[in-house]
């Protein structure tokens, strides 16, 4: 019986959140090879440039102009790359990797050489808009808002160091203010937002940080009276329950479920830690002709390092679900 060689991967930024998580996840697989540089030679454009060569996928967990330069460096077609920076998202050649979000999806990302992780962020508005954009239930004028509030890992280490300081300096402080951000709008996830959502116009995006490590809740709430024929709450649902139907990672919620709420009222942000699944919720009020789809994900898992792992499996070809954390389905 022929021996499989296994599939040798390199994390290219492996010291910072994102590299430090998708190790984790990858380190204990028996079915790949990790390598990796020296810590001193980690920064030396030409050996990145040999190892980025010399294996089969490089992911990329770096900042973006050091993921540009990476990707300079490629000269074998047969390498690819798979790059969980913001530098090509939305740049022409690449493919998105939301294996979710439209039929065929996966076929793209399995037969790509390079293909871009989605944002955090844009992971939890698109799961929410990508049905109702796809299957012309609203208009690609209609104007969309987000507001959403992340876990401080979703900053990197300079925020987290911000927060777990706090914490320890501040004797007797339970929290660290929840703030928002982005105040000047312009956000750098508002583009990938728009390119893939196919709206007309760009969504308003107004990101929030909380005193919680990691979670994520998305929030799009859709002013429906503004249209001319009004849908009912029911229709938005099982029209975004149809989409994904069968899908392992992305789950949707029965509709307007107060058991699913605490106390039913309260929808908390940190319930898909430690999995690669976004739930989706859809809460309306026909009377009011007013409905409110939110998104909960963990950032650091379907926000980034899970959603790595899961277009990296899709990559070469082995289980989609391989080394992730599938919750039970909402029921």
């Amino acid at each position: 019986m022929a021996i499989m060689t296994k599939a040798k991967i390199f994390i290219d930024g492996e010291a910072g959140t994102t590299g430090l998580q998708i190790h984790s996840r990858l380190n204990q697989r028996d079915d790949i090879e990790l390598v990796s540089l020296e810590v001193a030679k980690r920064k030396d454009s030409t050996e990145r440039a040999k190892l980025i060569n010399a294996v089969d996928v490089a992911i990329l967990c770096l900042p973006d102009d050091a993921a540009r330069e990476a990707v300079s460096f490629v000269t074998k077609e047969e390498v690819k790359i798979l790059d969980a920076s913001t530098a090509h998202r939305t740049t022409q050649g690449w493919v998105y990797g939301f294996p979710e979000m439209n039929p065929g999806q996966r076929e793209k990302i399995a037969s790509a050489q390079f293909v871009s992780v989605p944002g955090c962020y844009p992971t939890g508005f698109l799961a929410c808009i990508r049905p109702l954009i796809a299957t012309g239930l609203l208009p690609l004028h209609f104007p969309i808002t987000i507001n959403a509030v992340s876990g401080y890992s979703g900053g990197g280490k300079n925020l987290i160091n911000k927060y777990e300081t706090f914490h320890s300096e501040q004797s007797g402080a339970s929290s660290y203010p929840y703030g928002i951000y982005g105040t000047q709008f312009g956000h750098k996830h508002v583009k990938e937002m728009h390119y893939f959502s196919g709206l007309a116009s760009p969504p308003m995006f107004v990101p929030a940080v909380g005193d919680f490590e990691q979670g994520m809740l998305v929030q799009v709430p859709l002013p429906l009276w503004t249209l001319d024929n009004p849908l009912p709450g029911e229709v938005i649902h099982r029209a975004i329950a149809d989409y994904y139907q069968g899908e392992k990672f992305v789950q949707v919620a029965p509709f307007q479920d107060p058991t699913l709420l605490r106390d039913g009222t309260f929808l908390d942000a940190m319930a898909m830690n430690g999995t690669n699944v976004v739930q989706i919720f859809v809460f309306a009020n026909d009377t009011t002709q007013e409905a409110l789809l939110v998104a909960r994900l963990d950032n650091l898992g379907k926000g980034a390092s899970g959603a790595a792992v899961q277009n990296l499996n899709i990559m070469l070809g082995v289980p989609e679900t391989l080394g992730l954390e599938v919750c039970k389905p909402i029921s």
